[in-house]
C-alpha cells in the first residue's frame, strides 16, 4: 500500500465555503429568479381548471400523436384526478417545466459552440461525462447547502443533472448537418448566423428535439429525488410511502409519475417528426378526410377528372 493520502473531500468543503462566504448575494439573487419563474409556472399550472388542463393536453395527443393516444391521455388523467394527485402532479409539472427550460437555456447555446469550436468541446466533454456519471444524490447536498430547501434548489439540482443530452445532440446534430447543405448557403450569401437559423439548425431539428426529449425525462426522475430537499410534487408522495412503508400510497405516486413520463416522452418525440396541422388530424379522427377525386370516362375513351 502506498502512503498517500489525498484529502479531497476537505477541498470540496473548503470550496463550498469560499462560495458561501464571498457569493452570497450573487447565490440569493439566482435563487430570487429561479423561485420567481418556478413559482409563476406552478401557480399558473395549479390554478388551472382541470377540465381545462385536460382538454389542451387531449387535444395536443390528438394533434401531435393520434386519437388512441389521446383518449389514452384523457383516461390517464382522469386516473391521477381521481386518485387525489392532480396538484401535485401539476407541481411536478411545473418543477419540470422550468428546469427543462433553464436546461434549454444554457445547454442549446453550449452545443452550438461545441459545434463549431473544437476547443470548446474539449473542455465541455469531461464536464459534461462528469456531470451525467455522478450519482444523483449527490446533487442534492450543494443545492442545498447553496438555496436551502425547497423547489428552487430541487430546480438547480435537476438542471445540472438533466442539462447534458441536449448540449450532445445539439453538437452531435449541428456537426452531421451535410456539407453540401452548408456549401449551398454560403453561396447563397449567408451571414454566419443566417446560416446557423436557417440551414444547420433545421436540419438539425430532429437530433436537437431528442435531446431536449432525453432531458425532460431526466428531469423527472430528478424531481422525483428532489422531493428529499423539499422540492415538493409527486416526489412526496413516493418518498411518503418509503418512509411508512405504505404500498398503496408509494404505487399510486410512481403511477403518476409513469403516466406524466409517457405523456411528456411521446408528445415531446412528435416536435421532432413532421406532423400535419391540428385541422386535418381532426378531419381525420372525425373521418371527415376530403375524398380523392374520381376519375370518370367520356364517350370517347378519354379519361376525364370529375
Amino acid at each position: 500500500m502506498l502512503d498517500l493520502e489525498l484529502r479531497v473531500g476537505e477541498a470540496a468543503d473548503a470550496a463550498v465555503n469560499y462560495i458561501l462566504d464571498h457569493f452570497t448575494p450573487a447565490l440569493d439573487g439566482i435563487a430570487a429568479a429561479i423561485g420567481l419563474v418556478t413559482g409563476a409556472l406552478r401557480g399558473a399550472l395549479v390554478g388551472m381548471p382541470e377540465p381545462a388542463v385536460i382538454a389542451v393536453i387531449a387535444l395536443l395527443a390528438l394533434w401531435r400523436v393520434g386519437w388512441k393516444f389521446s383518449l389514452f391521455a384523457l383516461a390517464a388523467l382522469l386516473l391521477i384526478d381521481g386518485m387525489g394527485l392532480w396538484v401535485r402532479m401539476m407541481e411536478t409539472l411545473s418543477l419540470v417545466l422550468a428546469a427543462t427550460g433553464f436546461a434549454i437555456l444554457v445547454g442549446v447555446p453550449l452545443g452550438i459552440a461545441m459545434a463549431r469550436s473544437a476547443w470548446v468541446q474539449a473542455v465541455a466533454r469531461p464536464a459534461l461525462d462528469l456531470m451525467q456519471t455522478m450519482p444523483a444524490f449527490v446533487y442534492l447536498i450543494p443545492a442545498a447547502m447553496f438555496f436551502g430547501l425547497g423547489a428552487v434548489p430541487g430546480t438547480i439540482a435537476t438542471v445540472i443533472f438533466a442539462m447534458p443530452p441536449v448540449v450532445r445532440l445539439t453538437n452531435l446534430g449541428l456537426r452531421q448537418v451535410h456539407s453540401e447543405f452548408i456549401e449551398a448557403g454560403l453561396a447563397f450569401g449567408c451571414t454566419p448566423t443566417q446560416l446557423l437559423l436557417k440551414v444547420q439548425i433545421p436540419n438539425a431539428l430532429p437530433s436537437i428535439m431528442a435531446g431536449i426529449n432525453q432531458t425532460i425525462m431526466l428531469s423527472l426522475s430528478m424531481v422525483v429525488i428532489a422531493s428529499m430537499i423539499g422540492a415538493g410534487g409527486l416526489g412526496n408522495t413516493v418518498l411518503t410511502g418509503i418512509q411508512r412503508l405504505d404500498v398503496g400510497t408509494g404505487f399510486e405516486g410512481g403511477l403518476a409519475v409513469v403516466v406524466l413520463a409517457v405523456l411528456l416522452d411521446r408528445i415531446t418525440q412528435s416536435f421532432g417528426q413532421g406532423r400535419p396541422g391540428l385541422a386535418t388530424t381532426l378531419r381525420q379522427a372525425l373521418g371527415r378526410g376530403a375524398a380523392a377525386p374520381q376519375a370518370e370516362t367520356v364517350p370517347d375513351g378519354e379519361p376525364r377528372r370529375a
